[in-house]
């Protein structure tokens, strides 16, 4: 091996720490967002700057700032490594079989139907991919999604962007007012939020993002609703509603048990249990259901890189996603 193939070959593995130092031209954040002691960076661009033979770095007061040398080589660098990523990007596409554990974290009304369509979408392509669920209130869903012990969060309303988290809405689908199939609302068309003002309210627990949307609508309204219990389950929400214990404002629950066809006078007992749905009046009667990503420290970094099957699963539902849902969305919404 020539002297120029060894220097070059111990070069390569610093690339990624030199391009995003390119990027930040600070040594402290770019050790931050690759999760490496400073210290290690700083012994990085050493080595770096003696393998080149001219220095990378200048000393500018308490920050740094790239020699002309290391601007003429960050170009190469960065063209090398994506010319890189797209080659690996071409085998994992190729790849006839992709292994691994994705785990998803997800609120709870989305696991009777929307994300086991998701799963057998991506599982008919790679089966041999397992899923690790978790499911719970929104904020806990993201909780889990920032720590790292979920891979990919589905949650309405959709998650906020950050520079660690990407986003993305994937459709929405209407509130509905819930109440008793008796109850004298039960035969409405439409129904404002004002309406219930007076009726005791089912509704579900802080950190839900049911709640969140339910409270942008009294606010709307102009009052607090009476809120006679809280829940963690919307099955449970409708139960109470069934048992006509209060109203609730839940999404479409399409053929669930108990719910009834609001049809005045078909004769059904007074006692017994069964809900109706009304559509509200309101422009904030909806809630938007997104995914939540991780998104890798640096773009170029391969320790911070998304497992294969993880980006394959986020491209899966970001691109059919919306139609796949379509149809559950006007199924659960028409009942």
């Amino acid at each position: 091996m020539d002297v120029e193939h060894r220097q070059l070959v111990q070069l390569l593995p610093l690339l990624p720490l030199l391009a995003e130092l390119g990027r930040t031209e600070h040594i402290t954040e770019t050790a931050e967002l690759l999760g490496l002691p400073q210290s290690t960076v700083s012994r990085a661009i050493a080595r770096a700057s003696a393998i080149v033979g001219t220095e990378l770095l200048i000393r500018d007061g308490r920050g740094v700032r790239l020699t002309p040398a290391a601007k003429t080589l960050l170009p190469h660098i960065e063209a090398a490594l994506d010319e890189f990523q797209t080659g690996l990007d071409r085998v994992r596409h190729e790849s006839e079989v992709v292994r691994g554990r994705i785990a998803v974290s997800f609120q709870h009304t989305f696991g009777e139907a929307m994300l086991p369509l998701l799963i057998s979408a991506f599982r008919s392509r790679h089966p041999q991919t397992a899923f690790d669920l978790s499911q719970g209130a929104r904020d806990g869903c993201l909780a889990e999604l920032a720590e790292g012990s979920a891979d990919v969060a589905l949650t309405a309303p959709v998650a906020a962007p950050s520079k660690r988290i990407g986003s993305a809405a994937l459709y929405r689908e209407p509130l509905r007012l819930v109440v008793h199939h008796r109850h004298p609302l039960a035969g409405r068309r439409r129904v404002r939020v004002a309406e219930i003002r007076q009726e005791p309210f089912v509704a579900m627990g802080s950190g839900y993002g049911m709640r969140s949307l339910t409270d942008a609508l009294f606010r709307e309204a102009g009052f607090r609703p009476r809120i006679a219990f809280e829940s963690q389950d919307s099955h449970t929400v409708r139960g109470l509603v069934s048992a006509g214990l209060g109203v609730s404002i839940l999404p479409p629950g399409g053929s669930a048990p108990g719910r009834q066809l609001p049809s005045p006078g078909a004769g059904a007992d007074d006692g017994g249990p069964g809900w109706v749905e009304i559509p509200l009046d309101s422009a904030l009667a909806f809630r938007e259901i997104g995914l939540a990503w991780r998104e890798p420290v640096s773009r170029n970094a391969g320790a911070d890189a998304e497992p294969d099957p993880v980006r394959l699963f986020r491209e899966l539902v970001l691109r059919d996603g919306p139609a796949l849902l379509a149809g559950f969305v006007r199924e659960r919404s028409g009942g």
